[in-house]
């Protein structure tokens, strides 16, 4: 069963410790907000957070400059809170995610009747600093792929169960009749290593997506996955021959071996039995790529290479949208920037009037 609901649930009840300072009819617009984010915009934990971090950040402001209720607020108070926040040396991706902060709050208290108008409105913002995401040649995907079979793949999760992984990711005590096999269990974690490589590629699915998965979110006759995204959105995701094969290697033994009753129906799993934490996640691909000698290398530059590799083979650029779950075409379209920059580098190196 999937906790993402009760997640965002505790953090739009939860936000009163941050904000302990403020008047009470501050407090209460807080809380209400927070409420607002998670249960009518459907906004994640992690958005929830970040939003309310940043309004009690201005409210904090605002109060300090005299403002003891909502209707108090005045766009001078956000743009000085803004630049206070510029001075303090804010970079302009935060900047942009702030000023969004509070629009989103200011027209949200506008409906509520708490602000008589919308004073953030026509508040502009720095547009936050657009950086070519890191993709990896598909010869070097390829290098990755295979790096789990490799009798040199580094054991990258034995660091991480002690202090990262989760807190249901325990191992159940070994049977009565003798220890584990530590041969097996290293066998099954590679074996879990190569299907999450395999899929992250494949589908291009974000990290949370991939360790959220459960065992029957797969079509393994359609060769599909059901994907649960941001905002609750739903999607179905193709994946590939090779992305097959390891998931029959997995279910057919790897999980069996990790399992254990708290494992439920996850479909990763850490070495300890529980659902795969995306922390314990994202160090297992760094591992890899840093063994075979790549890239730094994220789960997310998989999700990138997915993207890039599609538009470079002639897919079409609302499908990997589709794909990838981004819900505007805008997102999408960086990665035919990173495209035309390979066509640009190829074309100054082979080119002789270049």
């Amino acid at each position: 069963m999937r906790g993402t609901g009760g997640g965002q649930g505790r953090d739009a009840r939860g936000t009163r410790a941050v904000h302990a300072a403020l008047p009470e009819p501050l407090r209460d617009a807080v809380d209400d907000f927070a409420r607002h984010l998670a249960s009518v915009r459907n906004r994640s934990a992690h958005t929830v957070r970040a939003y309310v971090a940043d309004l009690v950040s201005l409210l904090e402001h605002a109060r300090r400059m005299g403002c003891t209720q909502v209707a108090e607020l005045t766009l001078d108070t956000v743009r000085s809170w803004l630049a206070r926040q510029r001075a303090m040396g804010a970079a302009r991706a935060s900047m942009a995610r702030r000023a969004a902060a509070a629009r989103t709050f200011s027209a949200w208290a506008h409906r509520e009747r708490l602000l008589p108008t919308d004073v953030a409105a026509t508040l502009a913002s720095p547009r936050p600093q657009r950086t070519l995401p890191t993709v990896l040649h598909a010869d070097q995907a390829a290098q990755l792929m295979e790096a789990p079979t490799r009798a040199t793949a580094p054991h990258t999760e034995s660091a991480v169960d002690g202090t990262g992984a989760s807190g249901s990711d325990r191992r159940a005590p070994a049977p009565a009749d003798g220890p584990e096999d530590p041969d097996r269990a290293a066998g099954a974690v590679r074996l879990r290593d190569r299907v999450l490589l395999e899929l992250l590629y494949a589908t291009g699915v974000r990290i949370s997506e991939a360790c959220g998965l459960d065992v029957a979110d797969i079509d393994h006759a359609r060769r599909v996955l059901r994907v649960h995204g941001k905002g609750g959105r739903e999607r179905t995701v193709p994946y590939g021959l090779p992305a097959q094969h390891a998931l029959d290697d997995w279910l057919g033994w790897g999980r069996t071996v990790l399992a254990v009753p708290d494992s439920r129906d996850a479909l990763l799993l850490g070495a300890r039995g529980g659902r795969l934490n995306p922390t314990t996640a994202r160090r297992i691909v760094a591992g890899y790529a840093e063994a075979t000698d790549l890239p730094r290398t994220s789960p997310h530059a998989l999700r990138h290479s997915a993207a890039t590799h599609l538009l470079e083979g002639g897919a079409d650029l609302r499908a990997v949208q589709e794909l990838l779950g981004h819900s505007s075409l805008a997102s999408t379209q960086v990665y035919t920037h990173v495209s035309v920059e390979r066509l640009r580098a190829a074309y100054r190196q082979a080119h002789p009037r270049a």
